[in-house]
């Protein structure tokens, strides 16, 4: 029991930092100074306890975090990434505008650049097990630097000027944005997933690392909080929308108290901070977006190497240019935190009830439309100050999780049969396969309207390059049609039979190539038809390389004496009623029971 929280124990470094940015960094700051001592727990509170219970929902005995992400990864990409690009660019835009400008002027622009080419390298060259340890060996300089600004810092408040509590409507308004955006924020973070994923790889809990992360992020959180309690209000900055923030109080004291010690401990706390954000944000985004692009189906990636479109290059550069944008027109730190409470609520409200079992039903485009008008509703209430508009900001943002929501209240409809489950116990059951008769390498059956087949490739697949011969794919689309008609007739027999089934054009695309033993399935379905004509729409997937290949081929009937051309015949329909394209006039009448065939060939 020992070793295992002590394993677990581990990754609570890298949990806090990684979750340790501008967002929690400088808000502490600012809502302890205009706020006092409750409204820093107010804020402190539901963020450390979004990121433990992240960590225990996800971590439940009977959830693989792994079979989850793969499941989610997708269908989720655009929330991750935009939370990705929200929170490097609040962390480059805090730490330039309100760290280190105000101590080392003009040179900031360069020491932020610098910082973030040296974290994004660590990202890259390093995987998340070498960040965990880099993390843990960082939180050392990092405390060290605290205590020894809090003993360095002189100032005439020493935090007596800080009240219990000092609330006004804009405070009462942002109370509850404050709770539903933290205690969701985990939920969009991909960093935390790409953590769950390794911890539970690891052998370690998932339910222990984040909860020992959480308490001691709530303690790095505590530590901002006294130092900017030591370095008292200083003088406000006023943004461009006319309201004062306290954001740069403690860098103001930095500066004011000039002592080289203390000026060097705050340019450790908050490089450390700052970088330990960053090399996640590259590690994790380039471990979802090599996922997403090696099971894309998208022609695009055909002619585009799959490095470049996964490369986290691309939100780093979008991130860093709003950064400068900000910084530009002045902008308030308020109005890029603000997306986490209004815009980007409703996907991660749909991503939480997926994972606790409801069926997918997010609709992204939807949820954004609600998120932008919950954003202009939170803009309105923020400005005025209202604080019923800004409360009901972000309920407004949770209406596109309503069905979904109340699926778990069990006031919706139950899952549809074939939805994706995401437990251990029924993740199994996403695909029923059953082992062919003639080769003990392949299986096959139904998921959903697509039958696959699943077989591995050996040495007698190969040509003399190497590579998978390019008949074999033809041979194996072919197998899959043979078992697909197999399966829905079983009982048709040749000898006896009145129509034969001829195929009449067969088409393929080629996309990539596969090797012996890298694991294949061949995915057939009917994609359309008509009084004749039947067509049949086939990939075929890599579990490693993606996408290989799909096309289509026609088939027409024939009668079995004189192979003149058929309308397509009753038994045929009949027994493929449950996999007609849902336009199909045939998919409306439900069969009383699913008939099956071998096919004659062609």
């Amino acid at each position: 029991m020992l070793s295992q929280f002590l394993r677990s124990a581990t990754w609570a470094p890298t949990i806090a930092l990684s979750w340790f940015w501008g967002l929690g960094f400088f808000y502490s700051i600012h809502v302890t100074l205009l706020y006092g001592w409750m409204g820093f727990l107010s804020f402190a509170l539901p963020n450390a306890a979004g990121l433990g219970l992240f960590g225990w929902i996800l971590g439940a005995p009977r959830r693989n975090p792994d079979k989850i992400a793969a499941a989610i990864q997708g269908p989720y990409a655009v929330l991750f990434l935009a939370c990705q690009f929200l929170a490097v660019a609040i962390t480059i835009f805090g730490f330039a505008a309100y760290a280190w400008a105000p101590v080392v002027g003009r040179d900031a622009a360069m020491g932020v650049i610098g910082l973030v080419l040296v974290a994004s390298s660590l990202g890259h060259a390093m995987p998340l097990r070498g960040i965990k340890i880099l993390h843990g060996v960082a939180l050392i300089p990092l405390i060290c630097a605290g205590v020894a600004m809090l003993v360095g810092l002189t100032t005439e408040s020493s935090g007596l000027g800080v009240p219990l509590s000092s609330f006004d409507e804009r405070f009462y308004g942002l109370a509850l944005p404050s709770l539903v955006g933290f205690l969701l924020g985990p939920w969009m973070d991909v960093q935390q997933w790409q953590r769950a994923v390794e911890i539970r790889r690891a052998g370690a809990s998932v339910r222990l690392s984040y909860a020992t992360g959480a308490i001691l992020f709530l303690g790095l959180l505590t530590m901002n909080a006294l130092l900017a309690a030591t370095a008292g209000l200083g003088e406000p900055v006023v943004s461009s929308d006319g309201l004062p923030g306290a954001y740069t109080a403690l860098a103001q004291a930095i500066a004011r108290d000039g002592s080289a010690g203390v000026t060097v401990a705050f340019l450790i706390w908050t490089a450390v901070a700052a970088a330990t954000t960053i090399d996640s944000f590259y590690c994790a985004t380039r471990w979802l977006m090599a996922s997403v692009t090696t099971r894309s189906n998208s022609p695009l990636l055909a002619f585009v190497p799959a490095a470049l479109v996964s490369s986290p290059i691309w939100t780093l550069i979008a991130a860093l240019s709003a950064a400068v944008v900000a910084a530009q027109i002045n902008l308030s730190l308020m109005y890029l935190m603000m997306p986490f409470a209004t815009i980007l609520v409703g996907g991660a409200a749909c991503l939480v009830c997926e994972t606790l079992g409801a069926s997918r039903r997010y609709d992204p485009v939807l949820c954004y439309m609600i998120g932008l008008a919950s954003a202009l509703i939170f803009f309105t209430g923020y400005i005025a100050p209202s604080w019923s508009l800004l409360a009901i900001a972000p309920l407004a943002g949770l209406v596109g999780a309503l069905p979904m929501m109340a699926e778990l209240a069990g006031r919706g409809s139950k899952p549809a049969a074939g939805a994706p489950v995401l437990t251990d116990e029924t993740a199994a059951r996403t695909i029923v396969m059953t082992v062919s008769r003639n080769e003990g390498i392949t299986s096959h059956g139904f998921d959903g309207q697509w039958f696959v087949l699943r077989l591995v490739p050996t040495y007698d697949d190969t040509n003399s390059v190497g590579n998978i011969y390019f008949a074999n794919y033809v041979r194996w689309v072919g197998k899959a049609r043979e078992l697909f008609f197999n399966t829905c007739m079983p009982d048709f027999n040749l000898k006896s039979t009145e129509f034969y089934v001829l195929t009449k054009t067969f088409q393929h695309d080629f996309r990539r190539e596969a090797v012996e033993f890298e694991p294949i399935s061949v995915r057939v379905r009917i994609a359309s038809h008509n009084r004749k004509f039947v067509t049949l729409a086939h990939e075929i997937h890599s579990e490693i390389n993606g996408l290989l290949g799909r096309g289509e081929q026609s088939l027409m009937f024939v009668d079995a004496t004189q192979y003149r051309p058929l309308d397509i015949p009753r038994s045929i329909i009949e027994g493929f009623l449950p996999y007609w394209p849902k336009s199909s006039p045939h998919a409306a009448s439900p069969a009383p029971h699913a008939l099956p065939v071998k096919s004659p060939g062609a």
